[in-house]
Formats: C-alpha cells, structure tokens, sequence
C-alpha cells in the first residue's frame, strides 16, 4: 500500500482527495497539510480520513510510511516544495501548473534525477476518453499530414475571482489565463501536434482591474512538423466553451467528439464523404479508453508507476514543455518579436526576474483576501 500526503487543502485538494480513495486499498493518505491547521483538519473530516493534520510539511520529508505526495499550492509554491520532497525520495504528483518559470521547471527535473524519485505534473484532461482515443486516432495517421490546428480555453471569471491573495500578481500567481487556465489546452496541443517552432502572441486585460496579468491572449504557432495554429484563451467568455479543431489531410477532428470528412466535387468545392467519416468513427470507436477518467486516471496513472515501476504518462518534461510554450507567449507578447523554441536561460523569460522586469502590469491589485469559503470549483470545462 502507497502512503500519501496532500501538501495544501484547498479546493482542488478535494479532487486528490476523492481519486485516492477511489482507488480502494492500493493507497492510504497518511497526512493533509496547511498552513492553516484547522483548515487541514477540516478536509480531513469532510472525507472521512483517518490521518494527521500537519501544519508544516518539513515534517513529513523523512516520513517511511509516505512515498508519495499530492502538490495542491498556487503555483509560485510548488517549486520549492517539490524539490525538497523529491531530494527527500518521495514521489510527486504537482498540480498544473508546474511552475512560473522555466528556471523552478529545470530546479524540480533536477531534483527528480538526483532523488530518483517520478514526478507527474497534473493534466486531467488527457485521460478524458475521447481525448485519448482522439490522440490515439492521430498516432495511426488516419487523418494524414497534421494541418491546422485550432485551440479555445473559454472561461468566465468575476470580479471577486482575483480577490484571493495570491491571485492577479505575476509575483505570487505568475501569470492570468493563459498560464492557470489555458495550461491544459496548452498540453493538449503540445501532446496533439507535437514540438513548436515559433510562437507569436499579444496579451491584454480587458476586464479585471483587481489583477496585473492578462484576461485574455491570442497566440499563432508554427509546429515542427509545418502545420500552424492558433490559441485563444480569455476569462471573459459567458458560455465557457473550451474546444479543439484539428485538420488533416483525409479529415478534421473536434474536441468535444466530431469527426467530419470532406471531398471535392467537379468545380472543388465540398460535399460530405460520409463512408469515409463512418470509417474513422469507426476506428475511433475500437480505440482503448482510460480505465478512469481525469483526476482519478492520473492518479491511477502514477499509482500504477509506482507499483510497477514505470514512467508516468504525463512526466516533468511534459510540465516543463508547457511552461516554455507560456513563457514563450509572454516574452513574444511583451517584447513584440516572435519566440523560437527550445528556449533557453538567454531568453529574457527564463527566470522570474526576466519576467518581474518586462511584464506589464495591466492594473494595480488593491483587494486581497486570505480564503474563500468552502463553494467548490469546476476543472472539467466543456472538453
């Protein structure tokens, strides 16, 4: 049985939570930590857990019956807590985003390779069933030579969104909606359509004048392969519609599920080739799903690496590369030049130093509170 400890009791913890313990008697959680003591004892109670509160998570680094910690902190927290766990030996779960910067990303990778410990950065939707049997369907090349791709991470936030404390600064947030909210399309894409060449982006904020970062980018993307892209992420739209288009050569793929196939009449234009559609549904139906889904089929994921002594699906180089595409979108953003990729500690946006300099700050942050009550939060989106 693996021993787990849940390092900050917010609401994604919850998440956490509920996927070890959807896992029966392969795991037990052994300990919750917060700074705030009695918010950990209060998690532990909503779910029942026979475990500790910790205030302090030092002292659980040498721990024998933990191998294995879930990072629920904001982001600007998970590097340093994450290194030390996995120097320590422990294994790592750590909430998206992996990091602000490129810098803390190459800290924990090296931390993971002198610990010898896994690190898994957190990215739910990829064990979506039809998101893994959509990136499935790719690797058979059914769709031919990748074309186009579209990306859409569509949300809606209040005003009141960026009163937490450490929401809206690029100090203790590191960013807006493209690196806390577009960062699972980001992986997806990445996953999808494989290494980016250059990355063109402008960012604004349009909406939210308790925050410094964006609400909204708009980002094209030359891939590797010579296929583009385009990538629009905004806290300011009222449907929160998230959606993926993907064009090949034989066919065109959507997220949420559509396949559509065209082909060409005497004067080139469209009309639908509905066999070959039936086909690829066809092809898509037979494909292997998760055996669970978001949260839980990544836990699952890097439980069963564990045991097995495997890597997990989604490792720390996944984590980093989706921190260089953000990094890339802010330094091409704030400079006005194209960013190629790979970056490296030269670019002006490796470290957070690089960033606390060029960054615009859109508005000054006035209102800060310590915590929300207990209202909860969705993750899954419209994908």
């Amino acid at each position: 049985m693996i021993g787990i400890a849940i390092i900050g009791t917010g609401d994604i913890a919850g998440y956490h939570i509920e996927a070890y313990l959807g896992l029966g008697d392969r795991c037990a959680i052994r300990a919750v930590v917060d700074i705030l003591p009695e918010k950990a004892r209060q998690k532990a109670d909503k779910y029942n857990l026979d475990c500790e509160a910790v205030a302090d998570y030092h002292d659980l680094l040498h721990r024998p019956d933990i191998q294995l910690v879930s990072i629920c902190l904001p982001p600007a927290l998970h590097c340093d807590v994450t290194v030390d766990f996995l120097l320590a030996g422990k294994h790592v779960l750590c909430e998206k985003p992996m990091a602000p910067t490129l810098d803390e990303c190459d800290r924990m990778l090296a931390a993971q390779e002198q610990g010898r410990a896994k690190l898994s950065i957190v990215a739910q939707n990829r064990f979506k069933p039809d998101i893994m049997r959509t990136k499935l369907l790719l690797d058979t090349g059914a769709l031919g030579t990748l074309l186009v791709a579209q990306a859409s991470s569509l949300w809606w936030r209040g005003s009141k969104y960026y009163d937490l404390w450490w929401r809206g600064t690029w100090e203790k947030e590191g960013g807006g909606c493209t690196f806390i909210h577009a960062v699972h399309h980001i992986d997806l894409l990445l996953w999808l359509m494989g290494e980016v060449r250059e990355v063109r982006a402008i960012v604004g904020n349009s909406n939210h004048g308790n925050s410094e970062v964006e609400d909204v980018s708009i980002t094209t993307v030359q891939f590797k392969s010579g296929a583009v892209g385009t990538l629009i992420a905004s806290l300011l739209h009222h449907g929160e519609e998230q959606r993926f288009i993907i064009d090949g050569v034989n066919g065109s793929i959507e997220i949420p599920h559509k396949i559509s196939v065209s082909r060409q009449m005497d004067n080139g234009y469209p009309e639908a080739d509905e066999p070959k559609r039936l086909e690829l549904e066809a092809l898509f139906a037979g494909l292997p799903q998760p055996a669970h889904a978001e949260h839980r089929g990544q836990i699952d994921d890097m439980v069963s690496a564990i045991e097995h002594g495997t890597d997990p699906l989604v490792g720390g180089e996944d984590g980093r590369r989706t921190i260089e595409f953000i990094s890339a979108v802010y330094q091409s953003a704030f400079t006005g030049v194209p960013v190629s990729l790979p970056m490296t500690q030269k670019d002006s946006f490796y470290t957070k130093e690089g960033i606390m300099t060029i960054a615009t700050r859109f508005h000054h942050k006035t209102a800060s509170i310590a915590s929300y009550a207990d209202s909860g939060i969705s993750v899954g989106g419209t994908l």
